[in-house]
């Protein structure tokens, strides 16, 4: 049984053609996977589908086998902007999924500073977000997405708007943190190495539908070398091909 399993899944935006139709993807524990695309190809609509946002027309999904129906503690999102709160510190923004439900346990805050830790930000817990840069609040997003232990991660583009070493630090500490975990990941972007970095596997949509799913064979762990090497160009030309309407 897959861990993530979407089945002929289907959806429609009410005076819309399908944005949705009929998609068939699984992904298995302990995976990274990612999904491009052109703009408007339906690839925040699945994401926001699998994460129980939405509800599919036709089809299923389901997490462990059970479906999935709305958000919930089973689910860690990173949106594309870091959507802190700005009147809260670093660590109360991490502990937030918590504190609207209760006030969090002393395990808990210790578990929220370790997590920002590891993110590089143990000497910012006490910061507010206006005094981070962007790759920062990046960090306390992933770290708050995490903080409930999730069974699956789902990220909506989340490193678009940053330049681009901060974004390939990001990836070498959204990878190290995924692989010691040992968490399941469904990752969103327009951008094609960075989904050949980041993936196991890595599916092109366009026009609602997968037309491609590529499984990336590179060496683990990943390194920055491995962005020039001919492997990771190649699978990147694949890629790409696929974009420009191969796979149609």
């Amino acid at each position: 049984m897959a861990f993530l399993d979407m089945h002929q899944v289907s959806y429609t935006y009410p005076g819309w053609p399908p944005v949705v139709h009929r998609v068939d993807w699984d992904i298995a524990q302990g995976e990274f996977h990612c999904l491009v695309g052109r703009s408007g190809c339906g690839k925040t609509t699945l994401l926001k589908l699998a994460a129980g946002l939405l509800r599919p027309d036709e089809g299923t999904v389901t997490l462990q086998g059970v479906p999935v129906r709305k958000p919930g503690p089973q689910l860690g999102f990173v949106f594309q902007s870091p959507t802190l709160l700005e009147w809260l510190r670093v660590l109360d923004n991490v502990l937030l999924p918590i504190a609207i439900q209760r006030k969090p346990m002393p395990e808990e805050v210790s578990r929220a500073a370790r997590l920002l830790e590891v993110m590089g930000l143990c000497a910012y817990r006490e910061h507010y977000p206006r005094q981070l840069s962007g790759g920062q609040q990046s960090r306390v997003a992933i770290a708050r997405a995490l903080i409930l232990e999730p069974a699956i991660l789902l990220m909506d583009e989340p490193f678009a708007a940053l330049d681009a070493i901060t974004r390939e630090e990001l990836q070498d500490d959204l990878l190290a943190m995924c692989r010691l975990r040992k968490t399941t990941v469904f990752f969103v972007t327009h951008d094609i190495t960075e989904a050949v970095y980041l993936a196991d596997r890595v599916a092109v949509m366009d026009g609602g539908r997968i037309c491609k799913d590529i499984s990336v064979d590179l060496p683990e762990p990943r390194g920055g070398e491995l962005r020039y090497g001919p492997r990771f160009n190649e699978i990147c030309a694949r890629l790409r091909h696929a974009m420009n309407g191969a796979c149609a």
